[in-house]
C-alpha cells in the first residue's frame, strides 16, 4: 500500500496530480461548512481551492451534523483529499480547502467557537432539503422531533438551522458582526428559505431582538449548483490511488463542468467568487429554472424512455441516435420556448452543454438511479413545462412522450414486483396494479393522482391525446427499433 496522503507526504505525489497553487500554511479559516459529503468537497470546495490563490483567508472548517466518517477520513490526511475529474481525458487534483474536520456532537463547543471566530465571515450548507427542517409551505417545522429538541435545548443543537442561530446569537452576544449564510442545497429559492427559517426559529425561541439583529447583519444569497458527482466507491480509491501515488481515504469524482450560480449580496467577497468561476447574478430563479427544464426535464425523459427501450445508463441512451435525436428536439424545440434566460445565460450553448454532458463515456450514470422519485421530480421538470406549452399553444408530444415512459415505467416495476423507489410508491403501485396494457384506461388511471397531476392538466384532451399515444409507441415491442425523433 502506498503512503497515505498528508502534508507530509504531499511532495511525494505523481507528478501528473495537480497541486494546491497556494501556501497552505499562510491560509485561514473563513468559512464554516454544514454538511461535508461528497458534493460539497467536489463542487464548493473546489471552487474555494481556487479563491485561496487569491484571498487566504477563506479555508474551511467542515461540520458533519451526524457522522464521524470525514473527520476519521479527512484528519489523519491534514483536510487533503483527491479529486478525480472524469473526462475523456481524466486529470486528478488534490484540494487543500479545508483546514479542519468536526463532528457536531462529539464537540459542540469547537463548533461554536468556530462559529464565533471573527474571521469567519460565510457559513455554507449542503444538507439536502430535508435538513432544513420545512412544512409543505416553506415554513420551519416547528412539530419536527429535532426543531423541538433544539428549542428545548438551544445550546446543543442538532438541526442546520439551530445551529445557525445560536452562533449567531453567540456572535451578537460578543459584539461581532453578522456574516453570510450561503445555501448550496437543491431547494428552490434556498436563501430565502433559510432566512425564513433562521427568522421563524429565532421568534420560536422567544428572542424577537435577535431575529430583528439577524434580520438586518445576516445576509441569505440564493445559489444554484450542478456537477454530476458519482459516489465514492473502491474502485474510485484504488484509481485515485494508482494516479495520486499515495493512499487517500475518501476520494471524489465529478464530471469537469462545475456551475455554481449565487445571487445577492457577497459584499467584498464578490470579485473574488467571481475571479473563481462563480456566475454572480440577479436572477438565480433564472438558472434555476433553466436547469429544471433543460437538464433536469432531460435526463428524466432520457431515463424513462432509455428505460422503456432497454438502455441502462445516460451515455448509453446517447449513444443511440434516435434517442439522442428525440432528447435534442425535446429540449430546442419543446422545452427552450418556455424558458426565459436570464442575462449571462446562452441557451443554444447551455443546451450543446448539457448534451455533451449526457454524452460523457466517463461517468456511469445509471437510468434507474435518475428514475427514483419521479412523483417529487416530474411536477417541477416536466409538468410545469407542459402546463407553460399547452398555455402558449406549443408543441408537447416529446414532453408527454417522456411522462408516459414514467407511467410505463411504474406499470413494470409493479408488474415484475421490483421496488419502486417514491414516496407515493403505495399509490402508485396501487394504480399500476389495475394497468392492463390500454393507453387510454391506464393513462386515464394515472391522471386521477391528484398528487401528481393538477386538475387543469389532467383535464386536457390535448395532453391525454399526447400521453395515450406516446404510451403506445413505447408499449410496441418494436419500440427500440421503431423509436425515432
Amino acid at each position: 500500500m502506498s503512503p497515505r496522503l498528508s502534508e507530509t507526504t504531499l511532495p511525494q505525489a505523481r507528478a501528473e496530480a495537480i497541486r494546491p497553487a497556494y501556501d497552505r500554511a499562510e491560509s485561514r479559516i473563513g468559512v464554516v461548512h454544514f454538511g461535508p459529503g461528497a458534493f460539497h468537497r467536489a463542487h464548493q470546495a473546489f471552487f474555494f481551492d481556487r479563491m485561496l490563490t487569491r484571498d487566504p483567508g477563506l479555508a474551511i472548517s467542515v461540520v458533519s451534523l451526524r457522522s464521524d466518517a470525514v473527520r476519521a477520513a479527512l484528519e489523519p490526511q491534514d483536510g487533503l483529499y483527491s479529486l478525480l475529474e472524469r473526462e475523456a481525458e481524466p486529470s486528478l487534483r488534490v484540494i487543500g480547502a479545508i483546514r479542519e474536520v468536526l463532528t457536531a456532537p462529539g464537540d459542540p463547543e469547537a463548533v461554536f467557537a468556530r462559529l464565533t471566530d471573527p474571521m469567519v465571515r460565510l457559513v455554507s450548507a449542503t444538507v439536502t432539503e430535508k435538513g432544513y427542517c420545512l412544512t409543505p409551505a416553506g415554513d420551519l417545522d416547528t412539530s419536527h422531533p429535532d426543531i423541538r429538541r433544539d428549542l428545548a435545548d438551544p445550546a446543543r443543537p442538532s438541526t442546520l438551522v439551530g445551529w445557525l442561530v445560536e452562533g449567531l446569537r453567540r456572535r451578537r452576544t460578543a459584539g461581532l458582526p453578522g456574516l453570510t449564510a450561503l445555501s448550496c442545497d437543491n431547494l428552490s429559492r434556498n436563501g430565502d428559505a433559510w432566512r425564513r427559517t433562521a427568522l421563524q426559529f429565532a421568534r420560536a425561541r422567544g428572542e424577537a431582538d435577535l431575529a430583528r439583529w439577524i434580520e438586518g447583519e445576516v445576509a441569505f444569497p440564493g445559489s444554484m449548483v450542478d456537477s454530476i458527482t458519482p459516489a465514492t466507491d473502491e474502485a474510485l480509491r484504488t484509481e485515485a490511488e494508482q494516479a495520486l501515488g499515495l493512499t487517500d481515504a475518501w476520494p471524489v469524482q465529478r464530471e469537469r463542468f462545475a456551475q455554481w450560480v449565487i445571487g445577492g449580496d457577497l459584499g467584498a467577497d464578490a470579485a473574488t467568487f467571481a475571479e473563481a468561476g462563480v456566475i454572480l447574478t440577479g436572477d438565480v430563479a433564472g438558472f434555476e429554472r433553466a436547469k429544471l427544464r433543460l437538464l433536469n426535464g432531460a435526463h428524466s425523459t432520457l431515463a424513462y424512455v432509455g428505460l422503456a427501450l432497454g438502455v441502462a445508463t445516460v451515455a448509453q441512451a446517447m449513444a443511440e441516435p434516435r434517442l439522442a435525436a428525440f432528447v435534442e428536439a425535446l429540449m430546442r424545440r419543446e422545452i427552450a420556448p418556455t424558458v426565459a434566460a436570464p442575462a449571462g445565460l446562452d441557451l443554444d450553448g447551455y443546451i450543446g452543454e448539457v448534451l455533451t454532458r449526457f454524452r460523457n463515456p466517463a461517468i456511469v450514470h445509471k437510468l434507474s438511479q435518475i428514475a427514483w422519485d419521479g412523483s417529487q421530480k416530474l411536477p417541477v421538470r416536466l409538468l410545469a413545462t407542459l402546463d407553460d406549452a399547452l398555455t402558449q399553444n406549443l408543441p408537447i408530444d416529446r414532453l408527454a412522450t417522456g411522462v408516459a415512459a414514467w407511467m410505463l415505467f411504474v406499470r413494470r416495476q409493479a408488474g415484475a414486483g421490483e421496488a419502486l423507489v417514491d414516496p407515493l410508491a403505495r399509490d402508485l403501485v396501487a394504480v399500476a396494479r389495475t394497468c392492463t396494457g390500454e393507453p387510454a384506461a391506464d393513462v386515464a388511471r394515472f391522471l386521477a393522482l391528484d398528487a401528481v397531476f393538477p386538475r387543469r392538466l389532467a383535464q386536457s384532451p390535448r395532453l391525454r391525446a399526447a400521453l395515450e399515444a406516446g404510451y403506445a409507441s413505447l408499449s410496441s415491442p418494436n419500440a427500440r427499433a421503431e423509436f425515432a425523433a
